[in-house]
């Protein structure tokens, strides 16, 4: 619908600032310097990045994953008191119970099996199924529900059930729940964060017809995603007091800053390669950074801000999610996209766009179909001069 609306609206929907034909550009100037400086010298923002980048990851060091069900809580609830409250006056355990479904017939030697579990206060046979064939038996153990103490408790009981094989028993209840959700999620990053990855390796291939360039790119995202979590990481412990991350907090996160990393790369590399096919890779890259760096970095400090409105939800999830992803955003805004990658960039120079042609080999017929004239990279205030690149 946008095209049309701006077809019917004209450059009136500009207003104040409506553009005129002829007029000369006065955007991109600011980012037009920071470009050229970066490629005059593009090993200091280069390393200064990429140790920023380290120092944000190192918040990953000592960092757990799962919080209780306390924890979940950005501010006081009635059922967090409660369990605060049954905590102190009866076994933390009878809060969340394990319950043990076993054949019948074995019930007692399931039961003396379970009982005979280190940390297991008390284990009770509290029905059957309706015909007979199975019985429950609630665990009552001594560790607070979702401590580590309790889920190792859980792998115990599991184990001593098994050992009653004529039992055929299986082991449940929240505290088994959130045990088998933390394999759960392991099992997801394990498989979901390779195929994202190698999705948005393929599409940088296509879209760029490189391998240097979108290997180089996909391993910054990568770390820069890393150095947002680490980040994010260390200023919930410090700041806000959360001891461990949510159980689908890293994944997300992660899922969240690569597929904006990618968004934002796409918008600058690929027009760094238009330009690079009339003034080469170095001085492609510093018109792209040009014309592309307000709309960039626009981009990026909306879409945190709006992230950043999660911290005022209850649920500590969210605003894990919404401090992570804000600040992986503001990083690859202005640390990543202004810094880094343009300096890869001019350091590789032509080379990134090995084995495809370098942009100065481009035909001269593609340079006229998709450079267009008179666009305000035209009259950036940058040095295109063969010297400069």
């Amino acid at each position: 619908m946008l095209p049309p609306a701006l077809a019917v609206c004209g450059r009136r929907i500009f207003w104040p600032f409506a553009p005129r034909v002829g007029d000369d550009a006065k955007t991109g100037r600011a980012w037009g310097a920071v470009a050229q400086r970066v490629s005059r010298r593009p090993w200091v923002p280069l390393v200064g990045g990429l140790a920023l980048l380290g120092v944000f990851a190192g918040g990953l060091a000592g960092a757990s994953v799962g919080l209780t069900q306390v924890e979940k809580f950005r501010v006081a609830s009635e059922s967090a008191t409660g369990l605060t409250v049954l905590g102190e006056h009866f076994p933390a355990g009878e809060a969340q119970p394990m319950i043990v479904i076993g054949d019948t017939a074995a019930a007692e030697a399931l039961a003396g099996a379970v009982e005979d579990v280190p940390g297991v206060l008390r284990v009770s046979t509290t029905g059957e199924s309706t015909d007979g064939a199975l019985a429950r038996l609630m665990v009552v153990g001594e560790p607070a529900p979702g401590t580590p103490e309790s889920l190792d408790l859980v792998s115990a009981v599991r184990e001593a059930a098994a050992s009653v094989p004529e039992a055929d028993a299986v082991v449940g209840g929240p505290v088994a729940a959130d045990l088998d959700a933390r394999e759960g999620n392991q099992r997801d990053l394990q498989l979901l964060v390779p195929l994202v990855l190698a999705v948005s390796l393929l599409v940088l291939i296509v879209l760029l017809r490189s391998l240097v360039a979108p290997v180089l790119l996909l391993l910054v995202n990568i770390l820069s995603a890393v150095a947002a979590i680490g980040a994010g990481t260390w200023l919930s412990r410090v700041l806000f007091g959360w001891d461990a991350l949510d159980l689908q907090v890293p994944l997300l996160s992660f899922l969240f800053l690569v597929a904006l990393g990618i968004d934002y790369t796409i918008f600058l590399v690929h027009r760094a390669r238009v330009e690079a096919r009339t003034v080469g890779t170095r001085q492609g890259m510093v018109r792209a950074l040009t014309a592309t760096g307000g709309v960039i970095t626009s981009a990026g400090v909306v879409l945190a801000a709006v992230f950043a409105a999660l911290g005022l939800l209850p649920l500590v999830t969210l605003g894990q999610i919404g401090l992570i992803v804000g600040i992986g955003v503001l990083v690859d805004t202005f640390v990543v996209r202004t810094l880094v990658v343009p300096a890869i960039f001019a350091i590789v120079g032509d080379r990134m766009w090995w084995p495809g042609k370098s942009g100065a080999d481009e035909s001269t017929t593609d340079r006229g179909a998709q450079r267009p004239h008179g666009g305000e990279y035209e009259d950036a205030a940058v040095d295109t001069s063969p010297a400069a690149s």
